[in-house]
């Protein structure tokens, strides 16, 4: 699992991160078929709800690799299963870019899909 909060750029494999600043999910696969990954994200998918955690479903690993600087075009990318974005700030929707993630996450939810799911396209 990579920890990250919304401005750094790299991950950060840190354990320390204070829960309740997290304020998105990402979980990123290619296979649709591993059946303990999907097993594991059920359970990442429920705490998540319980908490009030938004999530999103972003395929194409590598291309997030590439986006977060956590692997090389063409190399093989780091783990990046699940990815919490965590945001320090007393206000937690203060940033711009965050507000705009949880309004995608809201509507989603408004139109009765739980985990939105973002397609990354190659370059």
């Amino acid at each position: 699992m990579c920890n990250m909060t919304f401005e750094e750029s790299s991950g950060d494999n840190s354990s320390e991160r204070d829960p309740d600043n997290v304020v998105l999910c990402l979980l990123a696969t290619d296979d649709e078929e591993d059946v303990a990954l999907q097993i594991h994200f059920t359970l990442i998918q429920a705490f998540c709800c319980e908490n009030d955690i938004n999530i999103l479903r972003v395929s194409n690993m590598r291309r997030l690799a590439e986006i977060l600087g956590g692997g090389k075009p063409g190399g093989e990318p780091m783990d990046l299963h699940c990815v919490l974005v965590t945001n320090p700030q007393s206000s937690l929707w203060k940033d711009p870019a965050l507000n705009k993630v949880n309004r995608f996450c809201r509507d989603s939810r408004c139109l009765d899909q739980w985990v939105p799911v973002i397609n990354l396209p190659d370059r």
